[in-house]
């Protein structure tokens, strides 16, 4: 399953993180901006542009030692047709460079919709004789709360094409307890849709212990990674929260399991936007983000230890 490869550039990297590109054009260096906007003028398209070169500049600085990027389909949907384009467009550069390629669209629908999403992210669509993979994607962050009828479509997809899936589980803003933690017959409800993962991915076992359905669970709930690690054994976990949204590196020390497998951990701001923070300018962009990355492998692997994968 494709969380198996995922895990392969884990350990090959011996980093379990993956770069949010999360890209707002004022996290674009004034220059990149500049350029875009002279040959494209202040468009939708000179826009996307800038995020596209921003995005590779970041995908060049990083692809020898994060093995993932994860791009947020929404802050390329809001540039129209030349966003949606800038996102495959990064897809593709990503996946030219060997990256795996986590797509954030949480996407969350039933029957023949959710078969249509499945296609669109994680498949192939047929046109007449030929075979096309619209987007260039090999996990996609769902949303599990319609139940099985919203995640049975994309587990037949998944297991075709090799790919996998994050399904929301205890995510890590504030007010995700308004509903994730209140009780059911005694139970927190975000335990029991990571038990439905659990359950779900019996349909795409993995090699390394892990199946291809993984669970986001965020950094900044530290006692419920700790619960759910020891609750979801064969759940890989999607961890956001950590830098800007402040957790560290000890929060998250939980998710990983005896061979320091079991979860990898996003940074989006923290890596776009170190030049902004390193007060360097803003042509170093890319340097600064291999120095944040770099960092932030240090720290984690430091409660982490060794990556080994046990076959």
């Amino acid at each position: 399953m494709a969380l198996d490869r995922l895990i392969e550039k884990i350990e090959q990297t011996q980093n379990p993180t993956v770069a949010g590109l999360d890209p707002k054009l004022d996290y674009v260096p004034e220059f990149i901006r500049r350029k875009c906007f002279e040959k494209h003028g202040e468009t939708l398209k000179g826009a996307a542009k800038a995020l596209l070169e921003f995005n590779k500049g970041l995908i060049d600085a990083l692809y020898d030692i994060v093995p993932a990027v994860k791009p947020q389909a929404a802050y390329y949907e809001m540039y129209g047709t030349a966003g949606v384009k800038a996102l495959y467009k990064t897809q593709e550069y990503a996946r030219s460079k060997g990256m795996y390629v986590i797509t954030d669209g949480k996407r969350n629908d039933i029957g023949t919709t959710m078969e249509a999403y499945a296609a669109a992210h994680l498949g192939k669509v047929k046109v007449g004789s030929e075979e096309y993979e619209p987007f260039l994607g090999d996990a996609l962050t769902v949303n599990g709360y319609l139940g099985s009828d919203g995640i049975k479509p994309l587990l037949k997809v998944c297991g075709e094409n090799d790919k996998g899936i994050f399904v929301l589980v205890k995510t890590s803003n504030p007010s995700s307890g308004e509903l994730q933690d209140k009780l059911v017959d005694g139970m927190p409800i975000y335990e029991l849709m990571g038990e439905m993962c659990e359950e779900w991915g019996r349909e795409l076992p993995g090699k390394y212990g892990y199946s291809g359905v993984g669970a986001v669970v965020g950094a900044t709930y530290p006692q419920q990674i700790e619960q759910l690690r020891g609750a979801l054994p064969h759940t890989f976990f999607l961890i956001p929260g950590y830098g800007a949204q402040g957790a560290t590196a000890k929060d998250i020390a939980a998710a990983f399991d005896e061979n320091g497998l079991g979860g990898i951990v996003n940074s989006s701001r923290g890596i776009m936007c170190a030049y902004q923070k390193q007060k360097c300018s803003e042509h170093d962009f890319a340097e600064a983000a291999r120095r944040e990355a770099i960092r932030m492998r240090d720290e984690i692997m430091g409660f982490v230890g060794k990556i080994s994968i046990s076959r």
